[in-house]
């Protein structure tokens, strides 16, 4: 009994609270310090799924590709982030769908700080934080090139702090929306890596993924201006009351400090579209200097084809007449009147 009660503690959400409700009483959870035991836990079931993917898919199909090592580093960082992500969007879908985020948006800043959480979301974030972390030994045991190391450090610290700071600062609502966003942008993204990799001149999936990156940035800014600008300053309980999870709702009456935090989220969702376009041009650039190359290389093997000799009939020419190769004329002879 004991040793289950130790379990429970591994492998459950702690903090559960029985809420009353108009139908009678509902389970939901709250955060502590004993949720970093949960995240201790599913760390190491994330390292386990890892390598599990690693040695039965990528390692299989990186055998039949031939890549180069830095094709094989990137092709394996994009397998492992194709199978998080499609996990991670379908399992958001259905949590925001079921929990009624979507068909009720006022929901997401309605009755703020959102302290109690129901299983699904905060099983949900819990996992998330676990896989981010896990990712940071990865780092070691992929040999992950040191080239590498601080792109892919800069990645997993953003996805920390996002996924943190709606945890800790009761946002998971509007956490969970912007992930699904955020996920389903990176999942089309590595899916046409993997693609390019196993085929040069296949890059339609990157015009598809530049689709949705576009308006996936869009649903993200206005979902942001419509939480901060107008749902949060609304909320009835506007004073500051950390032990209830009420940390800063009440800096949203003041103008002037939702004005700076709106204009924040449009500088970096307006540097995030800058360096997309900048990519984008990059590799329109690559592709027409590519067609270009192309096209002169097939120009100068027409140009020398032509001026290759042409093949002469068979026998030798003796003053501007074909002879036969026995030196008779190919001619045929008049016979003679009897």
């Amino acid at each position: 009994q004991v040793t289950a009660k130790t379990a429970f503690l591994f492998i459950l959400p702690q903090y559960n609270v029985s809420v009353p409700t108009a139908d009678g009483e509902l389970v939901q959870y709250h955060y502590g310090l004993k949720d970093l035991v949960t995240i201790l836990f599913y760390i190491f079931i994330a390292i386990i799924l890892h390598a599990v993917v690693q040695e039965y898919a990528l390692d299989k199909i990186n055998r039949r590709l031939h890549l180069s090592k830095v094709k094989h580093s990137k092709f394996n960082e994009s397998g492992q982030l194709v199978a998080f992500h499609l996990t991670s969007v379908i399992w958001c879908l259905y949590v925001v769908v079921t929990e009624g985020y979507i068909s009720n948006p006022r929901s997401l800043w309605e009755n703020y700080p959102h302290v109690y959480l129901p299983f699904q979301v905060k099983f949900f974030y819990l996992c998330q934080l676990a896989y981010w972390l896990h990712a940071l030994p990865e780092l070691y045991f992929q040999k992950v090139r040191k080239e590498e190391i601080p792109r892919q450090l800069r990645c997993i610290a953003l996805y920390l702090v996002h996924i943190a700071g709606a945890y800790l600062l009761n946002l998971t609502r509007l956490g969970l929306i912007l992930l699904l966003l955020q996920y389903l942008a990176e999942f089309f993204f590595h899916m046409a890596r993997l693609v390019y990799f196993t085929d040069e001149n296949n890059e339609k999936l990157f015009n598809v993924w530049a689709v949705v990156f576009v308006v996936t940035r869009l649903f993200t800014l206005t979902l942001y201006i419509l939480v901060i600008g107008f749902g949060l300053p609304r909320v009835e309980n506007q004073a500051l009351d950390p032990e209830r999870g009420n940390f800063f709702s009440f800096l949203f009456n003041n103008i002037l400090f939702r004005m700076s935090v709106l204009l924040l989220v449009c500088l970096f969702q307006a540097s995030v579209m800058w360096r997309f376009i900048h990519f984008q041009l990059r590799r329109w650039r690559e592709y027409w200097n590519e067609q270009s190359s192309r096209k002169g290389a097939a120009v100068a093997a027409g140009t020398k084809q032509q001026a290759k000799p042409l093949k002469r009939d068979s026998g030798y020419h003796e003053n501007g007449v074909v002879k036969a190769e026995n030196g008779t004329s190919p001619r045929t002879k008049k016979l003679k009147s009897p």
